[in-house]
Parts: structure tokens; sequence; C-alpha cells
């Protein structure tokens, strides 16, 4: 039987998210939202995501069995509890590895599993921990290096897999005055927040590139970029980078930006 190239509308789309912190799982909204922009989506085969919290070169890959990673303080006793036991994914992090140039290598992080970045949206999200998941690090911030490697990695969405960008729009912690889970959102957030809307709704990729430069708010929305980072990996898995995503998740979170979207 001859095969069949797959069509767009076989292929997984892509995803940036806000991840939120462990409290996240007990935000009824948000954990709401992401719950049901799962349930909307193909059934994954597995799960590449690409977290604000592994800044790691060269690019390394997570562990199958390795044990979650709480990189996290000052929280309740009951997340440091929690697990997340997904299945073997061996198979997809050599995948992922070949598609990676024999010139970058690539590191197999034999003891390091899923931080929060990755295990808590993905606990709300696909709550069965029933699909293998892949966790792979950042290995630099210059965007146009991270679209370079989402573009690689694009081929993985031919074969179901889903790949996440795991950020927040904005995440300037050190400026925050109110840490409520709906604190009013301060003039930087918000103005990072419609600035990269508009950009995002343009798919003007070199405007988000310029961030540093052409977006107001800065440095407070982004004192450290990694949570930003994330979104050019996504963007480079897109079929067309410049294309307009789907804004599917706004709003703030402590004051933060959630805005959150999908790419075909």
């Amino acid at each position: 039987m001859a095969e069949t190239t797959p069509t767009p509308s076989d292929r997984m789309p892509a995803l940036y998210i806000g991840h939120g912190a462990p409290p996240l799982l007990d935000d009824p909204l948000w954990s709401g939202q992401l719950a049901a922009w799962a349930a909307r989506l193909p059934r994954p085969k597995g799960i590449l995501i690409v977290s604000a919290h592994w800044e790691s070169a060269p690019l390394s890959l997570t562990a199958s069995e390795a044990p979650l990673v709480y990189d996290f303080g000052g929280f309740a006793e009951k997340y440091y509890r929690m697990t997340y036991t997904t299945p073997d994914s061996t198979a997809l992090a050599a995948k992922v590895a070949s598609l990676m140039p024999r010139t970058e290598p690539v590191h197999q992080h034999t003891s390091r599993g899923l931080d929060h970045g990755a295990w808590v949206p993905l606990k709300i999200m696909y709550p069965a921990a029933d699909i293998p998941v892949v966790q792979m690090s950042l290995p630099t911030h210059d965007p146009y290096k991270l679209l370079g490697i989402g573009m690689r990695l694009r081929a993985l969405r031919d074969e179901g897999i889903l790949v996440i960008g795991s950020g927040f729009l904005t995440h300037g912690l050190p400026f925050l005055t109110d840490w409520s889970l709906d604190a009013k959102a301060p003039t930087w957030s918000k103005e990072f927040d419609l600035w990269a809307a508009e950009a995002i709704s343009k798919g003007d990729v070199d405007e988000l590139a310029q961030f540093k430069q052409r977006a107001p708010g800065m440095p407070y929305a982004h004192p450290t970029v990694e949570h930003y980072s994330p979104l050019f990996i996504t963007l480079g898995v897109a079929t067309k980078s410049d294309e307009p995503a789907d804004q599917l998740v706004d709003g703030f979170w402590m004051g933060l930006s959630k805005r959150s979207l999908q790419v075909a």
C-alpha cells in the first residue's frame, strides 16, 4: 500500500501556553480553559514540550523515567507530593534527536524529569498521564535560532506529536506588588500584552523578535527572557511562521499575561 502524504488537516497544531505556578492547578478558570483547549485538539501520540525553566546548551532532552523536578518554593506541601508518570518516551526522544543536525549535539539528560513548566499544565490538559512526554531545553535565547530549531521539529506534527512552548507572555515577578491570583495587571504587563497580541495577529515575527527594542513595558515585562523565548519554538514549528496565530487564551493571572496561542 502506498504511503499517503499528510494533509494540513491531519497535522497536529503547535501551542504556546502560559504555564503558571503550581496554584494554577487549583484555579478553576484558567485550568478549565486549558482542559477545554486540550479536549478540542486531536489526541497526541506524543508531546514535546519546551519549558522556560530549563535553559541548557547543548540542546538537551529529559529521560523517560526520571522523577519530576519541583523547581519552586514557598507553596503548599501538597504540590511537592504530586506526580505525573507518563509512558516510556525513549522512542520520541530519539526521533527528536534525529531531527537535529550532526553538527549540533543533543544531550540525553538521564537524571532530569519534567519541571513545573511542563508537568503543571500537562497535569491539567492530559490528566491521565497516558501520553509519552519529552521535555527539551532552551539552548539559546536568540529568537531566530529558536525559530530554526522549531522549523526542524515541524516533521513531528505529521506523526501526531504535539509541540508546546511553555512560558508566560509577561513575567516581571520582581515588579509585582500584589500576589493574589486576580491582581490588577500593572501597566507594563498590559502594554506588552497588547503589543504582542497585535504582532501575533499580524504574523509579524520580526516585530516579536525585536521585543527588547520595540515592545512597551520593557524591561519590566521580561527582566529575563526565558518565559518569552519558547514562543519562537512554537512559531518555528508553524507551517508558515509569518501567518497569524489563533490566540485562544487571554487575560491576566497575578497581573501577568496568560495569553496563549495555537499555530497551524
